[in-house]
């Protein structure tokens, strides 16, 4: 089970990360974009080790993604883009759409709706995730600066 996690822990960290290359992050924030990749997979994949529903475990881990990049943006002020988009990466479903589009083909139907509402409930998720995360960081701001007055 260790070397199980291990290897989702490296691939994750370097999907991550060379996307944020892909996309001229900078070179300075290629660790923190594999890490928040790395800490949001290996927490979608512990919760579905602990059998929750995957469309449960993305907005968790969509959720955390999000809330350590917003750490990230203001710890090395950077746009928090730069680090959201990147650690989200190993969450999207592209093999589910892949699947779908490949059913759709080959003249499978039944397959393909069931492949592209996943694809589509889990790429919702995402955006929950991220939204929710967002939400709660514009609250805990306002809390911090009504207890500044």
């Amino acid at each position: 089970m260790f070397i199980h996690y291990l290897q989702q822990i490296i691939t994750s960290f370097i999907a991550s990360a060379a996307f944020g290359m892909i996309f001229n992050a900078p070179r300075k924030a290629l660790m923190q974009c594999g890490f928040a990749g790395m800490v949001g997979w290996i927490l979608y994949v512990w919760l579905q080790d602990m059998e929750v529903k995957p469309v449960t475990a993305t907005v968790v881990a969509a959720f955390w993604v999000t809330i350590i990049s917003h750490f990230f943006a203001k710890k090395y002020k950077k746009p928090i883009i730069v680090f959201s988009v990147s650690g989200i990466i190993p969450l999207v479903p592209g093999g589910l759409a892949y699947n779908a589009l490949r059913y759709v083909a080959q003249d499978q139907f039944d397959l393909a709706v069931q492949f592209g509402a996943r694809a589509f409930m889990i790429s919702g998720a995402i955006a929950l995730g991220l939204v929710l995360a967002e939400v709660t960081n514009q609250v805990i701001k306002k809390v911090v600066s009504m207890n500044r007055l």
